[in-house]
């Protein structure tokens, strides 16, 4: 398999630096006793905010010390075209930042930092798609004294590296039993096809052709993810989807394992009682769990889809949280799994976990922004991405999976069932007042 160019861009060791003489007056809000923040832009994406934490003058580095990502955007070819592409008004693309001084956010509509100035950085972004480039590192003027050498200074990295992603679309909504194909550029291929069944719920054992014989510990395990409430009335339940490859072997699956109910007196699946999906890849003749999505509806003015994803390390019970967010019931988004950088760059549900990085308050003039050993998790960086239809709309996932998270078909196929089940949890926490299409009712539930 061929993957897509992908670059990222990330900003980080960040830092901020005030001359001795600017002291706190009444009229200016002053680092040293005010937190500082910056937002960072770049044209066709979605500004980032991160916080820039203030040294003293007097201070040295601290050199041993490393920092979270402040900003990471991922552009694709097309994405490096578009703003490498010259005319009349512009030359290169540049990365802004804008530094505050005070707390972020907005009061009646008006911004409570106060700006302390500004930069702008080109980039040139030829030949990133193949190799590693640092554009700046190291300390640079803000503000309006800059040509004085009297102004305030920041301190940033901005690098781009190579981020290649296999890219997979389904042909088809999921319910639907869709062909996936890999898509490199204008060409589309052929990998995956899915397959999606009404699983009895009597028997969590989804098994396929090639998996029949199954040990009882395997029912003992699989059983223990599901939950009792098999019940009558206002649940869905029983969904599974199949991933084979071209030669009809099944290479993952996501079965749901506990039925999605509607809470007492109400209409909707709620945060405290979630219904959820086992993904599960082969191995030695049956199934084994690799990572379990659990899903709601929330409440409020987002009334959106509530998810969190855990990987499952070799069967066991303690299961580490990869991503948890929301998408917006209406509009979908994007389910986003990135263990690298602190926004997303436009994506929606990209939430990163603070023990993907190692923290600190100072940058590190090696450039380096320190990735932690995450424990027990190889997956580092951005992992993958699905895109969400919003309710009532047609969904033709699209799955973008790093390229150093794939060394087999298993792998990517893994991420194509998870794409599918997170899609599949929309309609699953549907409020039960609206029907569902046919493709997802069980005729054995109006029976008798």
């Amino acid at each position: 398999m061929d993957p897509c160019p992908f670059v990222r861009i990330t900003v980080g060791n960040l830092a901020l630096k005030i001359p001795v003489a600017s002291k706190p007056t009444r009229s200016v809000v002053h680092p040293s006793s005010s937190p500082c923040f910056c937002k960072i832009e770049l044209k066709n994406f979605h500004m980032q905010t991160a916080v820039v934490p203030y040294i003293p003058p007097e201070n040295q580095l601290a050199e041993n010390q490393l920092q979270t990502p402040a900003a990471t955007f991922y552009l694709s070819k097309a994405d490096i075209d578009k703003l490498a592409a010259k005319s009349i008004f512009s030359s290169k693309p540049c990365l802004k930042i804008a530094i505050y001084t005070g707390r972020g956010g907005s009061t009646c509509g008006v911004n409570s930092g106060r700006l302390l100035g500004k930069v702008s950085l080109p980039l040139d972004l030829a030949g990133t798609e193949s190799r590693a480039c640092v554009f700046h590192n190291g300390w640079i003027s803000v503000g309006k004294e800059a040509n004085k050498g009297s102004s305030a200074q920041l301190h940033l990295n901005v690098k781009a590296e190579p981020d290649p992603r296999f890219v997979f679309q389904f042909d088809g909504e999921p319910e639907c039993s869709p062909q996936v194909f890999q898509i490199r550029g204008n060409i589309q291929q052929p990998v995956f096809t899915c397959k999606f069944s009404f699983r009895n719920t009597g028997d969590r054992n989804q098994r396929s052709r090639s998996l029949q014989s199954e040990p009882s510990s395997s029912r003992s395990w699989l059983s223990s993810f599901g939950s009792v409430r098999e019940r009558s009335g206002k649940e869905r339940k029983g969904w599974s989807i199949t991933v084979h490859d071209l030669s009809g072997s099944p290479v993952a699956a996501a079965s749901m394992v506990t039925p999605f109910v509607a809470s007492p007196g109400s209409d909707r699946v709620s945060r405290s009682n979630p219904g959820s999906w086992l993904i599960l890849r082969p191995g030695d003749g049956t199934w084994k769990p690799w990572g379990r999505l659990e899903a709601w509806r929330e409440r409020g003015s987002s009334d959106g889809l509530g998810y969190r994803f855990e990987l499952i390390p070799n069967m066991s019970a303690a299961a580490i949280v990869l991503a948890e967010s929301t998408l917006s019931s209406g509009k979908g988004g994007k389910f986003v799994i990135d263990l690298g950088g602190n926004n997303s760059s436009g994506a929606n549900g990209r939430i990163t976990p603070a023990s993907a990085t190692s923290p600190a308050c100072s940058p590190r003039s090696s450039g380096d922004f320190g990735y932690g050993l995450w424990p027990y998790s190889v997956y580092r960086g951005f992992v993958m991405s699905a895109g969400v239809e919003g309710e009532g709309k047609c969904s033709k996932p699209c799955v973008e999976v790093s390229v150093q998270h794939v060394n087999c078909t298993e792998d990517a196929a893994a991420f194509v069932a998870l794409a599918a089940a997170i899609d599949l949890s929309m309609d699953a926490c549907r409020l039960f007042s609206q029907r569902l299409r046919k493709e997802l009712c069980n005729p054995q539930d109006f029976l008798g």
